[in-house]
């Protein structure tokens, strides 16, 4: 992911100004009663679809989120099978134990565990080398994703798929939630022009799909072209979000440490470029928005009067256990999630920066890192234009709408 770094829409509700918000409705998943049981790719993997492998030597991409739905690490189970002969193992950032922070060089090692080495994909170089891949015949992925552009996981599948493709090699992805849920779209589609490595394609901020459907289209529509086989998972449905699940949430980075994080990280994570302290080093990471001078009360104000879905701010005060605003108090909102299949994050995070706009605490510092976020110029510029929030948010409409009948193609659920 990128630390605090780091689209036709699903529901046009999302895209379209207050004023203007089309009628269809907010869709609720089919499953509100009691928590559905959710069969992961890799509990697939490990009970039917290893006999596959019919001999082949693999390597597993992987962290502490690759874990089955019991709970058991994948690498455990397959180190447990006895039958399935691994070679080695890749860590993304955060190192394949995820303690690693972000965007901190991770370097590679050998497993205590398993006694396997571990070759870093986020150090000398992000691409399995052709010896790393040496004796491998097929990379499994197995990562939690938290179903934003910036989260460099997926950055890394494609990382990986691309050296696949140069070196004759097969990608199993064991598919996993989004755990913000598939049916809500929402931000800029990314400009090409600010690829990196926190968004390698033009798809949106929150784009909908799972870590095995975005591979489907890295592949095809992208041209990745290396040989890819996808395990999907049975019993998720797309309305759900993760608490509509029975799936027990593993910290996927040490900055998002629950299931509710990833709700606000795409609300937050893309402002503090403008000014905007997020909760960064304090127990609720991405769960404020606010700076040393801002009139709490004000702010909150403003942003209720903008009648956003799915949230509720409540004025508050923290003091970040690190980073620049270590040990300052810091003022501003609360952003608590009410209902998640309406919130719409990234919209939020416009609203926000319009509300810091309007009280004169809105300041870029690195136009550069700003612009890279969000892959695009076009939010930092309309800002600085004094557009409002509603005409930011209606402008990605277009390509909201056009990556929808894109994704359509790689959908599994």
């Amino acid at each position: 992911m990128h630390r605090s770094s780091f689209l036709a829409a699903t529901v046009a509700t999302l895209a379209m100004p207050v004023a203007a918000r089309a009628t269809e409705p907010v869709v609720r998943p089919r499953v509100m009663s009691e928590k559905a049981a959710v069969s992961l790719g890799d509990d697939v993997f490990v009970r039917d679809a290893w006999h596959d492998l019919r001999g082949r030597t693999i390597g597993i991409v992987t962290n502490p989120s690759g874990v089955l739905s019991t709970g058991e690490p994948l690498v455990d189970a397959v180190h447990r099978n006895g039958q399935i002969a691994v070679k080695a193992l890749f860590g993304p950032e955060h190192g394949i134990r995820g303690t690693v922070l972000a965007g901190e060089t991770v370097g590679s090692s050998t497993d205590e565990k398993t006694g396997l080495p571990v070759h870093s994909l986020y150090g000398k170089t992000r691409h399995p080398s052709k010896e790393m891949l040496d004796g491998i015949d097929v990379l499994l992925f197995d990562i939690q994703d938290v179903g934003a552009r910036p989260y460099t996981y997926v950055s890394t599948m494609a990382y990986v798929m691309e050296s696949a493709a140069q070196y004759g090699k097969e990608v199993w992805v064991l598919d996993r939630p989004n755990p913000i849920g598939g049916v809500l779209l929402d931000g800029p589609v990314l400009d090409p022009k600010f690829k990196s490595f926190i968004g390698l394609y033009p798809i949106p901020e929150r784009h909908g799909m799972t870590v095995g459907e975005l591979a489907r289209m890295y592949n095809e529509h992208f041209a990745i072209g290396c040989k890819l086989r996808v395990i999907p998972m049975q019993g998720w449905m797309r309305e759900m979000m993760w608490s509509d699940t029975a799936l027990k949430w593993v910290p996927t980075s040490p900055n998002i440490p629950y299931a509710r994080t990833t709700l606000v990280y795409l609300a937050t994570g893309l402002v503090d470029e403008a000014g905007v302290n997020n909760g960064i080093g304090t127990d609720r990471p991405f769960e404020y928005a606010g700076g040393y001078s801002f009139d709490a009360a004000a702010f909150r104000a403003a942003l209720a009067a903008r009648k956003i879905p799915g949230v509720e701010f409540e004025p508050a005060d923290w003091s970040p256990a690190k980073g620049f605003w270590a040990g300052k108090t810091l003022h501003g909102v609360a952003i608590n999630v009410t209902d998640p299949h309406a919130f719409p994050n990234v919209r939020t995070a416009i609203e926000i920066l319009a509300a810091a706009r309007a009280q004169g605490k809105y300041h870029v510092a690195h136009e550069q890192i700003m612009d890279r976020d969000w892959g695009t110029d076009a939010v930092r510029l309309a800002l600085d234009a004094g557009t409002s929030a509603d005409a930011i948010v209606s402008s990605w409409t277009p390509a909201l709408r056009a990556f929808k009948t894109l994704r359509s193609k790689y959908l599994l659920y």
